[in-house]
């Protein structure tokens, strides 16, 4: 299998109405340009006006979460008793921050006794541990709230049931067919969700529970002679839980991730600030978040105990809290050296893959360690543009991570593969799995197979989807203020991307180890450019071209000008989307 080299470029929206443009510019206050965008991506005025505002006062009910009032009505129980009360998260930066937030939370609420645990990747394995469970029966624990997972945990949920815990689930991730006895079970991915949004992270499930549970207490009167605690002081953890998870980052989602950025930029948590520290981070944003701060808590997870980001997001004292920091950047490196390593091995079993394997890969390696795979699934999607699964096999079984592209819904693809896989649980664009080593080929057959129905060749052919076609006139800095009001960025909200046409490279410069800067020039008009990690393609940027771009302000020394990355570049004679 070849890397995928063509690359479409293509409009978000095929036939998009541009008669409102008028009553875009004149209601909303904005530009031409940015009031096409806006109509691009379907909005009217009322939908865009909402985007904007994203208020926390216009947040739905959380009691129209499935099971809220059932998992309240116990959580107060307990609150009042004095009972002890455990979270259980998962690994992953969604269960890292959606522990802290509960367990936090729930102290912060007052009366109830607090732990928390986290499983160990190599150990215990992804989602609910048997083992965790019988220990804190043990400790007398009365009620275990999940965090990030928990949807599929029949066998876990039966034995919280014999060792008499309460256990209240709380997930995001697809729900199957048949829901575990569970004491209650929140995600508004069920069937029977009344809740107006179906794709919070696990963190912002969390929020939720936290939202309606206090509204319980005060109401009964429980805060007469407490503090009330402002929930408002968390949503940095759901920020970064959120953007971590690649969850949409529309609707609810970009509501709490636009007030939780505020606060990660604010240096109001004391882990945050040292993690912050250590990665040379001065202006927090949703890429920060994704390249920076997230990929060094996610890093004792995949290396050794997340219960490390959980302690480090906990933490008071700055110098403790550095510490942690550096110990979760050490980690970091050693992670990315692991997945450098991995990757490597992957293409060479890529490129000694059969003929018949054309929509998928599916790797099974020996020794492979299984915090980077689903890292290294990521790479060979991009790479590859198809679906991936890498398999880290050891002894008889094997765990596996597995990434997807755009039309193949990978949750749906491995329940039809069921019949040879251990467990599997996920949702459109990843996924996780075990099997037993002999069910390799068979698993790596139907998956092929699946995909080959769902996929046709033009799926295969990864598009860069753009909001239209500008010339080079219509970019100024107060367009790109406008513009910046549309953030965060990120999956479901993708920061803009322009097509210019017809333009000319000058003085093109090397800049670093593979990047380029340059200036555009169209005419009369010219701007500043730079193109990260194109250094291979500099022959390219000669003569007349078109780019793909994503304009932004730079900001420097006080001023403020006009840059575009470039993201493609293509001969200005090609006409594609």
């Amino acid at each position: 299998m070849d890397p995928v080299i063509e690359r479409l470029w293509v409009p978000r929206n095929e036939t998009p109405d541009f008669s409102a443009i008028g009553e875009f510019e004149q209601q909303l206050q904005f530009s031409p340009l940015v009031a096409r965008l806006l109509i691009g991506r379907n909005y009217s005025i009322e939908s865009a006006r909402q985007f904007l505002s994203a208020r926390l006062t216009d947040l739905p009910d959380p009691f129209l979460l499935p099971d809220m009032e059932i998992a309240v009505d116990r959580l107060q129980a307990a609150i009042e008793k004095g009972e002890k009360i455990a979270v259980h998260g998962d690994y992953d930066v969604d269960g890292i921050t959606g522990t802290v937030l509960l367990f936090a939370g729930l102290r912060e609420l007052g009366g109830a006794e607090m732990d928390y645990h986290i499983p160990l990747r190599l150990r215990d394995g992804y989602g609910l541990s048997a083992e965790a469970i019988k220990e804190a029966a043990v400790q007398g624990t009365k009620v275990i709230v999940s965090v990030d997972c928990g949807v599929s945990a029949h066998a876990e949920a039966e034995l919280a049931k014999e060792r008499g815990i309460d256990l209240i689930i709380t997930d995001h991730h697809q729900p199957p067919p048949t829901l575990p006895d569970a004491f209650a079970l929140i995600n508004p991915q069920r069937q029977d969700s009344q809740f107006p949004f179906q794709n919070l992270a696990g963190v912002g499930v969390a929020f939720f529970l936290l939202v309606a549970l206090r509204k319980r207490l005060r109401e009964s009167g429980w805060f007469k002679d407490r503090q009330e605690p402002d929930l408002r002081h968390y949503l940095d953890l759901v920020a970064l839980g959120t953007i971590a998870d690649l969850v949409p980052l529309q609707g609810i989602n970009r509501t709490l991730t636009r007030y939780g950025l505020t606060l990660l930029d604010s240096n109001h948590r004391v882990g945050i600030k040292a993690l912050k520290q250590v990665a040379g981070v001065k202006e927090v944003s949703c890429g920060v978040v994704g390249f920076q701060l997230a990929p060094r808590l996610n890093a004792a997870g995949r290396m050794e105990d997340a219960s490390l980001g959980v302690e480090l997001l906990l933490e008071q004292d700055m110098v403790r809290a550095l510490n942690t920091a550096r110990y979760l950047d050490q980690c970091n490196r050693e992670r990315r050296e692991l997945e450098k390593q991995t990757l490597q091995e992957a293409e060479i079993a890529v490129a000694a893959l059969s003929a018949d394997h054309t929509h998928t890969i599916v790797l099974g390696g020996e020794g492979w360690h299984p915090g980077v795979i689903g890292i290294v699934a990521s790479r060979l999607v991009d790479r590859y543009s198809r679906p991936t699964v890498l398999i880290a096999l050891d002894g008889d079984s094997g765990k596996g991570s597995a990434r997807s592209i755009n039309g193949y819904h990978l949750y749906h693809g491995l329940q039809a593969c069921a019949d040879h896989l251990a467990a599997f649980g996920g949702h459109e664009m990843a996924a996780g799995m075990s099997l037993n080593r002999e069910q390799l080929p068979a698993f790596a057959a139907a998956m092929e197979a699946n995909a080959r129905a769902q996929l046709d060749d033009d799926d295969l052919i990864p598009k860069l989807r753009h909001d239209g076609v500008v010339i080079l006139e219509e970019i100024d800095v107060e367009v790109l203020r406008q513009m910046e009001g549309l953030a965060p960025f990120g999956m479901g909200n993708p920061e803009p991307l322009l097509v210019v046409e017809s333009v000319r490279a000058m003085q093109v410069q090397t800049v670093g180890d593979n990047h380029l800067r340059f200036t555009v020039c169209q005419g009369a008009h010219s701007h500043p450019a730079i193109a990260f990690g194109m250094l291979d393609r500099r022959e390219e940027f000669q003569g007349e071209v078109d780019l793909l771009v994503a304009p932004q302000i730079n900001r420097f020394r006080g001023r403020e000008t006009v840059q575009l990355r470039v993201k493609d570049v293509r001969p200005s004679a090609e006409m594609c989307g």
